[in-house]
């Protein structure tokens, strides 16, 4: 189990474990549902289920492989998760990961939570010997993109169309360079 005490200043940022599974779940639906109003159909979004996402979530907990999932806690209440993997396209070189998710509570954002969950999982891939880190982001996305490219990431030129219930959506994918270590 996670040791799980929070620093003097409340905030912990952990790697998740599968009791995270329901809360995980719970933040993955609330966050969509308020970041992506506009961007995706909102049948979709009014069709998101915790129930779904947390079978979804304890499954990949259980059974991580070489995938890390990060959460941020308040006060011992998680509000936000990231979670990497380890891209299977071989259009990626060698040593590039994919920050697979990230995402935080409305009542978390612009707080600095954020930028912590993101260090810390891209610390953990640095430390595991990866190079470079790739996303993918709605193209519509201002206020994800403005996220990423002020903690450094960068629009590499590739896009991809994905399909919500009928209604195509441009993502757009960025990169980050990590430090060697």
């Amino acid at each position: 189990m996670t040791e799980r005490a929070s620093p003097p200043d409340g905030i912990a940022i952990r790697e998740a474990d599968a009791s995270d599974a329901e809360a995980i779940a719970t933040v993955h639906v609330d966050s969509w549902r308020a970041a992506y109003v506009g961007l995706v159909p909102q049948r979709v979004l009014d069709g998101l289920s915790v129930g779904r996402r947390r079978v979804f979530w304890a499954r990949r907990l259980e059974d991580p492989g070489e995938d890390r999932t990060f959460v941020a806690e308040v006060d011992g209440r998680v509000v936000g998760f990231a979670g990497t993997s380890v891209p299977t396209d071989p259009e990626y070189p060698p040593g590039t990961a994919e920050l697979a998710t990230i995402y935080l509570l409305p009542d978390a954002w612009r707080r600095g939570l954020g930028g912590r969950l993101m260090g810390r999982a891209m610390d953990d891939l640095a430390e595991r010997g990866f190079s470079a880190v790739v996303l993918w982001v709605l193209a519509g996305n201002a206020r994800g993109r403005g996220f990423y490219e002020a903690l450094g990431w960068r629009a590499d030129g590739g896009a991809q169309m994905l399909d919500f219930d009928g209604t195509p959506v441009e993502e757009v994918r960025y990169r980050l360079d990590l430090p060697a270590r």
